[in-house]
């Protein structure tokens, strides 16, 4: 993968594409007289800026070489925070309707900016959080008014049940300074050699690069993963906060790696579908969370390939209506599916029309494979029928017995509660949480009991189940989870980081096994309990 470093007038004049990409969407809009009239006042301007006198050749010059990239960043957001307005004009009716053209912004990258600069912030890239203080609006952060609303980019808005459990908090903060830390120039997060990359810089001293390298087919979908997780935290591209730029980095890395058909990502191996299904999900959560128009083409197409990809009447699993179905690709479409419908259902509550196209039979599809792979006795659910464990790579099936993990159970759960299922009244429900409660997150290397993705999915479930399942799946999560994560060394090598133990983590690497564990801990306030609070 091919990254060029860019100069720092490269960096303002791709910056500057935010703007030009506004200002096209503007003329659309705009009856024909306006824009006939907006560009002969352009034409005017640049010619006059070409003057053969000295005085006026000097001054573009000097305008330019003034100008620094907080100047350029603050003329963005101002044109970003513009966007949802002409988002929802109405178009006339007795105007031609022109097509959109494609961003291109291949490579672009802002590698030769000092790191705090690049992120947005100042000072000390270990500063404490200063979140967006307007977060309630849906543009900025996923306020209150976004149907993300418990997600504030400080810690005051990420309240919820959550608030005041500063372990957990802590937890997520120095996660996400370590996921910025080893973000490649590109915008994406590399599961293989994510170490050669500290603050935008390459290391070169082999012995300080932190070691939990995955594969580099995964690329895709840890990058998916680790948005997420700054997504979940309530970060966006948008508002004055540190990672504004590392979200809109890795927005337009997946838009840039998103062919015609929507999928994200090259085809190369049958795994290709996790890799979409992540993305997708960072895709649709970034839309949802700012409205901007930027992403809401993405997040289509991405939805498009999901119902593309689905088996008739059923669910999903490798490549393309394969023929048959599993449950651990079926539980990440459904992961990017539900957010989808809670955006167009937050929108249509606003009196807005929905702004996505979903294919929402695929719920119903994804119900009735689970209940074709769900044990009715005990509520065991199957990955691909049932009876049998969840998936484990064929060399770590030794090492990781199924018996030591319900992961294909808890995204079943989880399923069951964000389709509509009352977790007091279903009893597969009740069953799986009851299947989750024998089987906490333990940190155990020798006996095979770490499992980040199963971790993951019941940390999800058992929220929307709580009482008592809850309250003791959350005091495990803290012998398991906090106090396992990396404090030494800084935020270059191991600090926030979660070393990749876990049957996956040959796959995904450092990069996943943080990102998953970050989003963990966000689980107070990433979504709602869909039936109340218990």
């Amino acid at each position: 993968m091919a990254r060029h470093a860019r100069t720092q007038h490269d960096y303002a004049f791709a910056t500057q594409g935010d703007f030009n990409e506004q200002l096209y969407l503007a003329l659309r809009q705009s009856p024909w007289w306006m824009t006939s009239i907006a560009i002969h006042v352009m034409v005017f301007f640049v010619l006059t800026l070409f003057d053969t006198s000295d005085a006026t050749a000097a001054k573009p010059k000097t305008v330019q070489a003034s100008m620094q990239a907080e100047d350029v960043d603050q003329d963005v957001e101002k044109e970003d925070e513009n966007e949802s307005e002409i988002e929802y004009q109405e178009m006339p009716t007795d105007e031609p309707v022109i097509k959109d053209e494609p961003i291109e912004d291949k490579n672009i990258t802002d590698n030769d900016l000092p790191y705090e600069e690049s992120l947005g912030n100042e000072g000390d890239s270990d500063a404490p959080f200063e979140g967006p203080s307007d977060s309630g609006s849906i543009g900025i952060g996923g306020g209150a008014g976004s149907p993300f609303g418990k997600r504030g980019g400080n810690r005051d808005a990420r309240k919820g049940d959550g608030g005041g459990k500063r372990p957990f908090d802590d937890a997520v903060d120095d996660a996400l300074l370590w996921l910025a830390a080893h973000q490649s120039p590109d915008g994406g997060w590399e599961g293989a050699t994510f170490d050669r990359w500290c603050k935008g810089q390459v290391v070169s001293d082999a012995a300080k690069r932190p070691l939990g390298a995955g594969k580099a087919l995964y690329d895709p979908g840890v990058t998916g993963l680790a948005l997420c997780a700054f997504l979940g935290a309530g970060y966006t591209n948008r508002g004055k906060h540190p990672f504004a730029k590392t979200v809109s980095r890795g927005l337009r890395y997946l838009k840039n790696i998103q062919d015609p058909e929507g999928c994200y990502g090259p085809r190369s191996t049958q795994q290709y579908i996790y890799n979409h299904a992540t993305a997708s999900l960072a895709m649709v959560e970034a839309f949802g969370m700012t409205g901007s128009s930027i992403w809401k083409g993405s997040a289509q197409k991405a939805l498009n390939f999901i119902a593309l990809a689905r088996n008739p009447y059923f669910a999903w699993r490798y490549g393309i209506k394969p023929g048959d179905n599993d449950t651990s690709v079926s539980g990440w479409m459904m992961m990017a599916l539900k957010s989808a419908q809670l955006v167009n259902k937050d929108s249509l509550k606003r009196g807005k029309p929905a702004p996505l196209t979903l294919d929402e039979s695929a719920f119903d599809g994804l119900k009735a494979w689970l209940d074709k792979v769900t044990d009715p006795d005990y509520g065991r659910v199957g990955y691909v029928q049932r009876g049998t464990g969840p998936a484990r790579p064929q060399e770590l099936v030794d090492r990781f017995p199924g018996e030591k993990s319900e992961s294909m159970t808890a995204a079943a759960v989880l399923a069951r509660c964000f389709m509509g299922e009352d977790p007091d009244k279903s009893p597969m429900i009740k069953k799986g949480a009851d299947l989750m409660a024998k089987l906490p997150p333990t940190w155990n290397k020798a006996d095979g009991s770490i499992d980040m993705y199963y971790w993951y999915y019941a940390t999800l479930a058992m929220f929307q189940v709580g009482g008592k399942h809850w309250a003791g799946w959350e005091k495990a999560m803290r012998g398991a989870m906090i106090e396992t994560q990396r404090k030494d060394t800084d935020h270059c090598q191991y600090k926030g980081s979660w070393d990749p133990v876990g049957p996956w983590g040959p796959d995904g690497g450092r990069v996943y096994s943080t990102a998953i564990m970050a989003l963990c801990m966000e689980v107070y306030y990433r979504y709602d309990r869909v039936s109340g609070t218990r």
